[in-house]
C-alpha cells in the first residue's frame, strides 16, 4: 500500500520533469539531423522557467474564460498523462486510469483551449480553432475506434489490464494490433501538432494550427500551455509504450530496484521516441491543410478495419 503511493507519487511527478525533456530531446535531434548545433536539451525547462519570470498581457476583451483556460489545460493533460502506466502498473489510482477516461480528458482540454482561441475574438485564434475542431472530428473518433479494437482483444479498456494481456505471451503478433499501433500514431501527430499535420516551429499565420490559438497568450499562461503540450506529447508516447511495447514495466509486487529498472528503461523508450519522431519529422513536408482529414481519415479506417476484423474471427 505505501509503496504503492510512493510509485504512484513519483510518476504524477515524473511526467511533469520528464515531459520538456522529451522535446529537448526532438528539438536536438532534429538539429544535428539538419546540421544545425540545436539548443540544450535543457531548453525547453529554461523557456518555461522564463515565461513563468514574465508578466501577464491580456486583451482589454478577455474574459474569465481566457485566463482560466491555460490552468484547466494543464490540469486535464496532467491528470491524463498520470493516468497512463509509465514504468509500474497496478498503482493506487489505476483504477481510473481508463482509455475512455483519457479520451473525455483530452477533449475536454481541447474544447476549452478551441474557446479560449476564439474569446479574444482575433482572426487568427478563430482560424486556429476552427481548424482544431475540424482535426479532432476525425482524431476522436479514430482514437475511440482504436481504444474500442483493445478493449476487443484484451477485455477491458483499463489500462494496466490491457498492458498486462498485451505482454502476456498468449497474444503474438495480431493484424488487429498492427492496425491499431499505426492508427494510435496518426492520432498522437495529428493531436500533438507535428509534422505532417502541423510545423510546432513555425509561425506562419495561414498554416498555425495549435498555435493560432495561442497567439494571445502571454507570460505564466503561456508557460502552462507550453507545459501541457509537451505533456501531451509524453501522454501518447507513453501510451504508444504501454499497450505496444510494455517491456520491462515493474508489476504489482515488484520491489524497489524493479522499479527502478522499469524507470530507467521508460526514459530509453522515450529517448527512442524522441529519435524517432525528429528523424520522421526531417524526412517529411507538412501537408495541405486540405489533406489533414485524408491523413487522418487513413487512422478512422485503419482502427474500423481492425475493430471488424475481431468479429469476423478472434485469432487476427
Amino acid at each position: 500500500m505505501i509503496l504503492q503511493l510512493f510509485v504512484q507519487g513519483i510518476q504524477m511527478l515524473l511526467v511533469v520533469a520528464l515531459a520538456p525533456l522529451l522535446v529537448g530531446i526532438v528539438r536536438r535531434v532534429k538539429a544535428r539531423l539538419t546540421r544545425h548545433r540545436g539548443a540544450p536539451l535543457i531548453q525547453p525547462y529554461r523557456d518555461i522557467l522564463r515565461l513563468m519570470r514574465k508578466e501577464v498581457v491580456l486583451a482589454e476583451n478577455a474574459s474569465w474564460l481566457f485566463r482560466v483556460t491555460p490552468y484547466m489545460v494543464f490540469a486535464g493533460t496532467w491528470v491524463a498523462a498520470a493516468l497512463v502506466p509509465t514504468f509500474s502498473t497496478g498503482l493506487q489510482f489505476s483504477w481510473t486510469a481508463d482509455l475512455i477516461a483519457i479520451v473525455a480528458l483530452l477533449g475536454s482540454a481541447r474544447f476549452f483551449l478551441a474557446l479560449a482561441g476564439m474569446d479574444v475574438g482575433t482572426s487568427f485564434g478563430g482560424i486556429g480553432s476552427s481548424r482544431e475542431m475540424m482535426i479532432a472530428t476525425l482524431a476522436e473518433p479514430a482514437m475511440l475506434l482504436t481504444v474500442f479494437s483493445l478493449a476487443l482483444v484484451a477485455g477491458s479498456t483499463q489500462l494496466s489490464h490491457v498492458s498486462a494481456y498485451l505482454a502476456s505471451p498468449e497474444v503474438g503478433l495480431r493484424v488487429t494490433l498492427g492496425m491499431g499501433l499505426i492508427a494510435l500514431v496518426i492520432v498522437a501527430l495529428a493531436e500533438n501538432a507535428r509534422i505532417p499535420v502541423d510545423n510546432p516551429s513555425t509561425h506562419l499565420e495561414l498554416t498555425m494550427v495549435h498555435e493560432a490559438m495561442v497567439l494571445e497568450y502571454s507570460g505564466r499562461h503561456l508557460a502552462m500551455i507550453e507545459l501541457a503540450s509537451a505533456l501531451k506529447l509524453l501522454l501518447y508516447v507513453s501510451l504508444i509504450g504501454c499497450i505496444f511495447f510494455p517491456w520491462g514495466i515493474a508489476q504489482p509486487g515488484d520491489g524497489l530496484a524493479r522499479h527502478g529498472l522499469a524507470l530507467l528503461l521508460y526514459v530509453a523508450k522515450l529517448a527512442v521516441a524522441g529519435t524517432l519522431l525528429a528523424l520522421f519529422e526531417t524526412s517529411i513536408a507538412k501537408m495541405r491543410v486540405f489533406r489533414v482529414p485524408n491523413f487522418i481519415g487513413t487512422a478512422l479506417m485503419l482502427a474500423l478495419l481492425g475493430a471488424l476484423l475481431l468479429f469476423v474471427t478472434r485469432s487476427v
